[in-house]
């Protein structure tokens, strides 16, 4: 049976300031071309990367591609990847005012997603099959306060955001995309793609739980028929997915079902929905691993090991098909210790390896058949 391999992969590959990660794709290091190889491996035909730092807007692609020319498709086990989106972020983007209300926004708490520099904490799309750009829709600039009955953060009963914040706070801390693939039968299937603030660092407000919230309920309401009415995308076209359309969701969603610290009752909701195949997203097909069974991580947890798929032991990575599409296979790309021969994945203590070796993620793919 003809099938596809759809990933993703949060690649760890923030930097500290602009421009580091280009210049670091021109001269070479360890980290890429262990990651490079993680992708080789795998082998998927369409690739989602998080925290891939770029320039904050979809314009300059020239490091995406050198990083799919020279390390992705370098060597015997190359792979490439001829179609590419570089997604436009919030990320290190200012607004007009500090998050607090002060007139002077400081980077990068101040950003309207948190980022030294727009751009960090990015993410891009690969392909081996054409993306239709065309009928791209992106939702970087949806307000939060439009999406009726938001979870906005709130002190003391009162409204943690004052209002002229909330008049250009988006929702997405990065950027929601519904992008369109064109399969090999012909299909078209919807790659909705995002990577929601993490619900750290925040105080009795939970402003980062809250905005995880609702950064998932966004997609969840977008592919219920009539529940999506109210979103209008950045191209100024309002409503949901149309129903009945194939669709993914993917990506580092920072929610873990059991554990965390965020409100776990709309990952739950998510994963349940009868929309999406349920042998991935609660069933026998959840992308699991060895290597997470032998993780032992610092924090007590409640869910099933065999599914983390990062070193704290938490399931933040995700692949979602629509229950219209049949699942074949799936798995996290973490092997068991002595099966690492790379040494990509643990040290000789038994712990997770550096990121500088890799990533504190890994690899999460789902195979569809055509």
């Amino acid at each position: 049976m003809q099938k596809i391999r759809i990933a993703s992969f949060n690649v760890a590959l923030d930097r500290t300031t602009p421009g580091a990660l280009a210049a670091e794709i021109e001269s070479g290091s360890p980290q890429l071309y262990h990651l490079a190889a993680m992708v080789q491996q795998v082998r998927p035909d369409i690739l989602l990367l998080n925290e891939f730092d770029h320039g904050g807007e979809a314009s300059d692609t020239r490091h995406l591609t050198a990083f799919a020319a020279r390390y992705l498709a370098a060597g015997k086990e190359g792979i490439e990847y001829p179609h590419r989106y570089l997604t436009p972020v919030n990320t290190g983007l200012a607004g007009p005012l500090a998050l607090n209300g002060g007139a002077v926004p400081v980077l990068p708490q101040d950003g309207l997603g948190f980022g030294a520099f727009h751009g960090q904490y990015g993410f891009a799309m690969l392909s081996r099959f054409p993306l239709e750009t065309t009928r791209l829709r992106t939702f970087r600039r949806f307000l939060w306060q439009n999406m009726p009955g938001a979870r906005l953060p709130r002190c003391d009963g009162q409204s943690y955001y004052c209002p002229e914040v909330l008049a250009f706070l988006p929702l997405s801390s990065k950027n929601h995309v519904d992008l369109p693939v064109r399969l090999p039968d012909g299909r078209l299937l919807h790659l909705l793609a995002c990577h929601p603030a993490p619900p750290i660092d925040e105080g009795p407000e939970r402003r980062n739980s809250c905005r995880n919230h609702d950064e998932l309920r966004l997609w969840h309401d977008y592919i219920q028929p009539g529940r999506g009415d109210y979103l209008i995308d950045d191209q100024g076209r309002q409503g949901g997915l149309a129903p009945g359309s194939d669709f993914v969701i993917l990506g580092d969603l920072n929610a873990d079902p059991a554990d965390g610290n965020g409100y776990r009752s709309r990952i739950r909701a998510l994963l349940a929905d009868p929309l999406l195949n349920q042998e991935v997203s609660r069933g026998r097909l959840r992308p699991a691993s060895e290597g997470a069974r032998r993780l032992r991580p610092l924090e007590p947890r409640r869910g099933p090991a065999r599914l983390w798929t990062h070193v704290n032991g938490l399931r933040l990575d995700y692949v979602l098909p629509s229950a219209g599409l049949e699942a074949l296979a799936s798995g996290v790309h973490w092997p068991a210790p002595e099966q690492d021969e790379s040494g990509w994945f643990w040290r000789r203590n038994g712990r997770p390896a550096r990121r500088s070796q890799g990533s504190d993620h890994r690899l999460v793919w789902v195979d569809i058949a055509l």
